[in-house]
């Protein structure tokens, strides 16, 4: 029993990516068909997905202009509040296939598909096939990965780069040669025109791997990290420089910003602003309707935050495994080489989960669900690695003691997040309950070479069972709007534990009115085509007359067809008629408040339509003399009332800047009621 439990020493880390078995590229081969079939099943139900960035695909297929710099019309009024890389795949397939829900969605499985081939790829070289392959299909599983690998949000893009970027680290750590971290430092950089800072949040793991296992001699590595934050700067810099320096008024506002900054935008909104929660602009605590904090509008902070409801069921599943599984690693490595790869995997993979995690546990800024599909590729990947060095080393006691944790741990987190659920598939829980308890008092016990299959495939079953049924959920359910969620009704919507004060009036809102099929749910969910009770937040029904899109949100049903803050409006087919009359004459067809009340009339006419003040309403742009001047020059045929009240939550400059356009159009022009929305002809007075 004494030597059974002594300090463990590293055994021999094989160069296991020369390695390769008859099984392992056809079982990768079924992986990846198997993950792009489930992937593209149901796909257009979801219709636009989120048409605040379909509209900017939209005007990026028709413009360059709007192309490069991410304008939400093809007018370039104002521009998405992130940069535009994620975008430009989807403007591309659009400017091939046409504007429709496949050609929009499509490009983002093929990142879901490379993702979980790329993550195969990086997790194999150190620790083998099996390892590989384990870290891809719980990556492809992964309830929140199945979620916006389907989806047309900014961070399946992201999450392909920072695996990326991993992948190039790994190469980096086994030669030590300069391209592999000059290649790191582009990822990152292109990472940061996806979706700004949250990138960096894997460059301390990055760094720390090659400063702690890089070949080279200590100045050598410095030098190498130096030359790849270089790179980085020079990745995402040329962008800001070229926005920066382009003179404001042949470009488009930057949207999220209260100064038409990226580098506001930057170090703002989409940066600091995340992690205090003081973000001008936005309608939380930086727009000053609610108190800063995150114990509200964003849901609590603190060490549980990723179990929680509104997150759990997207990421949790495997995360007491995942740090099992990096402890047991590390110990596994015993006293190996500084330079030992297998361990450097285990920091790099390590050190994002922990960093990342950790980051939005405590972000007191705006915080949504999906966020967590950053954590997915680390969690698969310490799984892959330590589900298959604790098998192999199975025959020491401590590594058995560790592996009966990890799956003891892993039955207790899916009875949790399955009973939040209980009447969806109600038999789920117990079985997993029931064959985990099996699994772990067999994880215990030596077992023989057959008995050993039964116990891995209880094992596979404890961990996976839960997270592929809502995944398949996921898979089966249309999702649209900007706050999408995966898996069941959990009963939250999202962010809100209540509801928010600047809700009021708002269908489908917590605590108000349910029309059109809306309720308080996990957000940007529109279950069985948007039937009633099936839970809906306000507007997020098929997004500008997509065909075949879900039901719930359509033009008259809660929102009247305006839309609304987190949902787009729906406009009927009396109202495109009239947008498209002589549109093409105009410079902008219509002007809406809010980004999403404009984007289902642009989607519907595929003519440009002025957000006013941005996402939110609440950016300054135009400001009343612009607009006015506009009006004047006949470049705005319609105006589109919202009833929403929007721009009175703008930050210090905005001065209710949409409110004023709004009172004006109204004081000044007649209003017409067609199909419950309201239009003003603004060529006439």
């Amino acid at each position: 029993m004494t030597a059974t439990l002594a300090p463990p020493t590293a055994a021999p880390a094989a160069p296991a990516s020369e390695h390769t078995t008859r099984w392992e590229y056809p079982a990768l081969a079924v992986l990846l068909i198997g993950t792009g079939i489930a992937y593209l099943c149901n796909l257009s139900s979801s219709g636009w997905a989120n048409p605040f960035y379909s509209a900017a695909v939209q005007a990026g297929s028709v413009s360059w202009k709007a192309f490069f710099f991410g304008s939400s019309d093809a007018a370039n009024s104002i521009t998405v509040d992130k940069p535009p890389a994620s975008l430009w795949l989807m403007e591309l397939s659009v400017r091939v296939f046409g504007l429709n829900s496949w050609s929009i969605l499509v490009p983002e499985v093929l990142l879901g598909i490379a993702s979980v081939a790329l993550l195969w790829a990086t997790v194999r070289r150190p620790f083998g096939p099996a390892a590989g392959l384990l870290a891809g299909l719980v990556l492809a599983v992964t309830p929140v990965a199945a979620l916006m690998f389907r989806f047309n949000n900014p961070d399946a893009l992201l999450v392909l780069l920072m695996i990326a970027a991993a992948w190039a680290m790994t190469r980096a750590v086994e030669d030590g040669r300069w391209r592999w971290l000059v290649l790191t430092g582009a990822f990152m950089g292109f990472g940061f025109l996806t979706k700004q800072l949250q990138v960096l949040l894997v460059v301390p793991p990055l760094a720390l791997t090659y400063l702690i296992a890089g070949p080279p001699k200590l100045g050598k590595r410095l030098l190498q990290l130096v030359a790849a934050a270089v790179t980085m700067v020079v990745a995402a810099g040329w962008w800001l420089l070229a926005v920066e320096l382009w003179p404001t008024s042949s470009r488009p506002w930057i949207g999220g910003s209260q100064n038409n900054s990226i580098l506001e935008l930057t170090l703002g909104y989409n940066g600091l602003g995340r992690l205090t929660g003081d973000e001008n602009g936005s309608v939380g605590p930086g727009g000053g309707d609610l108190p800063a904090g995150g114990n509200g509008m964003w849901g609590s902070t603190g060490i549980t935050r990723m179990f929680e409801p509104a997150q759990g069921g997207q990421i949790a599943w495997l995360i007491p495994a995942a740090l099992v599984a990096l402890v047991a690693g590390i110990l596994l490595r015993g006293k190996a080489a500084r330079t030992d790869r297998r361990r450097a995997a285990l920091i790099l993979w390590g050190g994002w989960l922990l960093v990342t995690g950790l980051t939005f546990s405590f972000m007191a800024g705006i915080f949504h669900q999906y966020y967590t599909v950053a954590l997915a590729p680390a969690v698969s990947a310490l799984v892959g690695m330590g589900a298959v060095s604790m098998w192999r080393e199975r025959h020491r006691l401590w590594v058995r003691l560790m592996l009966a944790l990890a799956v003891g741990l892993t039955t207790a987190t899916a009875w949790m997040l399955l009973s939040r659920s209980a009447h969806w598939v109600p038999w789920l829980r117990w079985a997993v309950l029931v064959v985990g308890i099996v699994a772990t008092i067999a994880a215990l016990v030596p077992a023989p070479k057959k008995l050993a299959v039964v116990s891995a495939l209880a094992i596979a079953f404890t961990g996976l069972a839960g997270p592929t049924a809502y995944a398949i959920d996921t898979i089966a359910t249309s999702h649209a709007g900007a706050i999408p969620s995966a898996g069941p009704n959990v009963g939250r919507f999202g962010m809100f534990g209540q509801r928010p004060p600047w809700a009021e009036g708002m269908n489908g809102m917590p605590g108000g009115p349910q029309a059109g099929g809306h309720a308080p749910n996990g957000g940007g969910r529109v279950p069985n085509g948007g039937r009633p009770g099936n839970g809906q937040p306000p507007g997020m029904g098929p997004q500008g007359g997509m065909p075949g899109a879900p039901t719930a949100g359509r033009g008259g049903e809660g929102m009247g067809g305006m839309g609304g803050l987190l949902g787009a409006s729906k406009p009927s087919d009396k109202v495109v008629a009239l947008l498209e009359q002589n549109g093409t004459t105009y410079t902008w067809a219509a002007a809406a408040i809010g980004s999403n009340s404009a984007a289902g009339f642009q989607l519907a006419t595929e003519l440009p339509v002025m957000p006013v003040g941005g996402f939110n309403g609440s950016d300054p742009s135009p400001t009343l003399d612009q607009f006015k001047d506009y009006v004047a020059q006949g470049k705005i045929h319609y105006f589109i009332g919202s009833g929403r009240g929007g721009g009175d939550r703008g930050g210090p400059g905005s001065a209710g800047t949409s409110s004023q356009i709004s009172q004006w159009v109204q004081e000044n022009f007649t209003a017409t009621e067609v199909d419950g929305v309201t239009l003003y002809d603004l060529t006439t007075h």
